[in-house]
């Protein structure tokens, strides 16, 4: 009886790591990161970061920035934003939700992982592109004069 369950088990890893091995590979974004000079109005404007993840046709991306900050406080997922990102292969593509740790006066903004939709061979610059805020019932827009750096978002 042992060495049929000690045979099974084997068997059971076998096929567990065959399967692992024929896997289609995650699908991966490349920069993982990229940095964009912004002009966000009221907020201010500066250096920010991207932070860009794919899973498939799911993506998320994330702007910080400790050049543009909240000039009130903000609780947890107060901020509804829009992250539209230029694609030089096709239409923008569109990252939004309400997704914000709480920020007090001053801080600097974190908005995101915000969710999209994207495609193999998407090349994604906010360059063209732009963040919309929405606080309070106000809306602030952040828009960039320059391509980010080290260059696009090119999705897998």
């Amino acid at each position: 009886m042992k060495r049929i369950a000690t045979g099974a088990a084997l068997a059971a890893g076998t096929l567990a790591v065959t399967a692992l091995a024929f896997a289609p590979s995650a699908a991966a974004v490349t920069p993982t990161t990229a940095t964009v000079t912004a002009s966000c109005g009221i907020f201010g404007g500066g250096t920010a970061t991207l932070t860009a993840t794919q899973s498939g046709t799911s993506a998320t991306l994330t702007l910080t920035s400790s050049a543009i900050t909240t000039p009130l406080a903000l609780s947890a997922n107060s901020i509804a934003s829009t992250l539209t990102m230029a694609n030089s292969t096709g239409s923008s593509r569109v990252f939004s939700g309400t997704v914000n740790p709480a920020m007090a006066a001053g801080s600097p903004v974190t908005v995101g992982p915000l969710p999209g939709t994207v495609a193999a061979g998407d090349s994604l610059d906010f360059y063209k592109g732009s963040l919309k805020m929405v606080i309070f019932g106000i809306t602030v827009t952040c828009t960039s004069s320059a391509a980010q750096s080290p260059g696009p978002f090119v999705m897998d």
